[in-house]
């Protein structure tokens, strides 16, 4: 078994596809049409895994909502720093700062993307 990809509905494409790109660092590797919706997958190159953003043709006006099931997508963040200066060059700001894991050899934070999916930021201080 190996894991493939998640699936997240987006209402703006060129806003979920910039944050995804130019800020988590994804590639768009895949583009596939079907009868009511454009599929984009974007993939981590180190490890293959992808999220699929999917632009459907009709968007309900007010978006749509996560429920209370789906926690978050966790990124490894090798550099906080430089992490932190393309965030805010591309006007976003932490839901929660870098913060110690309580002694446990990692540091964390949370972002939103354009959608208000949540995202944890993991960086391995000591391994």
């Amino acid at each position: 078994m190996k894991f493939l990809h998640s699936m997240i509905r987006v209402k703006n494409l060129k806003e979920s596809m910039k944050f995804y790109t130019e800020i988590m660092g994804l590639k768009l590797t895949e583009e596939r049409r079907l009868e009511d919706c454009t599929l984009y997958f974007l993939t981590d190159e180190e490890s293959g895994v992808q999220i699929e953003l999917t632009d459907n043709d009709e968007i309900p006006g007010n978006g749509y909502s996560n429920g209370t099931a789906f926690g978050h997508f966790a990124f490894y963040c090798d550099d906080f720093d430089k992490f932190t200066e393309r965030l805010n060059k591309n006007g976003y700001k932490y839901l929660y700062e870098p913060f110690d894991l309580t002694g446990k050899g990692s540091n964390i934070a949370f972002i939103n993307d354009p959608d208000g999916n949540e995202i944890e930021l993991i960086q391995k201080v000591v391994w």
